[in-house]
């Protein structure tokens, strides 16, 4: 049955103001009929039927509410951006996350972006049912991305060490090892090795992993006796895989199927935290402002046993050595999952060229670690019970002193922060679209779901099933 409502559509547009307000120039004389339309907007939305009980014109008139919605937060963002921002972080003194800072703009700027209540709603929806309140978030971080000043305290803002990390700090100093649930540290002989544990879904990732992760990458930069980080996979209990390692099945899709993937949480915070930190390391001290420049990094070995799918293989530019069991394999399932593999469009190109990346991407191109191909970016390949000492090795060649300027000026031509900061801005409005366009739904129950159903790789980005 049909689940009533306040009122009617008809009538509630009714009571909506007449024209979207024209922006005076004037920040202040603006904010007021900006927020109060887009409250208006929001209001409306909310009180009619839910997505799956809407009549075919409630659907046209809640996309033509969400449209007008996203046309006037684009030109509010536009024109003050900066401003924005500068009273959210109070003239830049504070250094609010993505989750704070959107909550904050929420508060401040009402209808700018969905408050945490509605994230916390939507949240309890599957991908199909969520009304895209998301959509608003992309817009708002692409606006405050493509501000330089915002941007930028923004970005080293995201590399700040996580509390969790900072509290968990002393006992794995004393340790020498961190049990973070999903993920461990372990530190032997100065290498501090990360391990992705997410047996059940043969280490694929979602917020809960995203979050355990860069708790781990913290705690490996900001530890002295931590000279060289490794990134791997821990040892499966899946029966194909039944003590063997994997590197990474990529995204949870049965958690993104099940709406249990944020575009906050996990496809930005992933991007600008603990990836963005294998980069650039942290940022401990920001009164240089943009002259800031690493004061807490560390070089990096990817050990890839058995697959690096999707997002498994788009950290792989991101690491200064990658060595690889001669029978693993690698994929980019991004046309197929309905997403932007992240930052890879952009890495992938200053390893592969561009002809090879639109394989990866659009094709669907698998790489076995022994393929000519597959040289741009795996440096070492050999056989897999070979992987611990090949590992042990990479590591302790990158435990120089010489490596750590060197990394970082190699960083400085290959990855500026200014093309990263402009490349983030638009993935967060592109990524925010196509997590709630009706070719991700279509995408997840013809491609995905329904064909791995009921396997424990079900939920990885293709599991050993490519």
């Amino acid at each position: 049955m049909r689940t009533p409502t306040l009122a009617a559509p008809a009538v509630l547009l009714r009571t909506a103001p007449g024209h979207p307000p024209t922006l005076s120039g004037d920040f202040a004389k603006d904010r007021g009929p900006v927020t109060a339309h887009l409250e208006s907007i929001v209001r409306i939305v909310e009180a009619m039927p839910p997505r799956t009980e809407r009549t075919a014109a409630e659907q046209r008139d809640a996309a033509a509410l969400h449209d007008e919605a996203s046309s006037l937060r684009r030109r509010f963002l536009a024109a003050y951006a900066e401003r924005i921002y500068a009273e959210l972080t109070d003239g830049l003194t504070r250094s609010p996350r993505l989750e704070e800072l959107t909550g904050l703009a929420a508060a401040l700027f009402p209808g700018l972006v969905p408050s945490r209540a509605q994230l916390a709603a939507e949240s309890r929806h599957t991908q199909r049912n969520k009304e895209g309140w998301e959509i608003a978030v992309g817009i708002f971080l692409q606006a405050v991305l493509n501000a330089p000043t915002a941007g930028n305290h923004l970005l080293r803002s995201m590399l700040r060490p996580t509390a969790r990390a900072r509290a968990a700090l002393l006992d794995y100093q004393l340790t020498g090892h961190a049990d973070l649930g999903i993920a461990t540290v372990t530190r032997e002989d100065g290498i501090a090795q990360l391990e992705l544990c997410n047996a059940e879904f043969l280490n694929a990732e979602d917020d809960a992993a995203v979050e355990a992760l860069e708790t781990g990458t913290d705690l490996v930069l900001l530890d002295p006796a931590s000279h060289v980080g490794v990134l791997r996979g821990a040892p499966q209990s899946h029966p194909a895989y039944a003590g063997r390692r994997v590197f990474s099945a990529g995204i949870n899709l049965t958690h993104l199927y099940h709406g249990d993937i944020s575009l906050l949480g996990f496809l930005l915070r992933r991007e600008a935290g603990y990836i963005a930190k294998f980069v650039r390391g942290l940022c401990l001290d920001d009164t240089a402002g943009d002259g800031w420049w690493p004061d807490a990094d560390k070089p990096w070995v990817a050990a890839v046993d058995a697959f690096a799918i999707g997002g498994g293989m788009q950290i792989l530019p991101t690491m200064d050595r990658v060595v690889a069991a001669d029978d693993s394999w690698f994929s980019l399932p991004a046309m197929e999952e309905g997403l932007v593999p992240g930052v890879a469009n952009m890495r992938l190109l200053h390893l592969t060229g561009s002809r090879l990346t639109r394989r990866l991407i659009f094709w669907g191109r698998k790489l076995r670690a022994t393929d000519p191909e597959a040289s741009l970016f795996v440096d070492e390949t050999v056989p897999a019970d070979a992987m611990d000492g090949a590992v042990r090795a990479a590591a302790g060649h990158l435990d120089h002193p010489a490596v750590g300027a060197n990394r970082r000026m190699l960083n400085l031509v290959e990855e500026p922060l200014e093309l990263f900061r402009r490349y983030l801005a638009q993935y967060a409005y592109e990524q925010a679209r196509q997590l709630h366009s009706p070719g991700l739904i279509t995408t997840l129950e013809n491609t995905w779901i329904n064909r791995n159903r009921g396997g424990a790789d079900a939920g990885a980005s293709g599991g050993e099933k490519r």
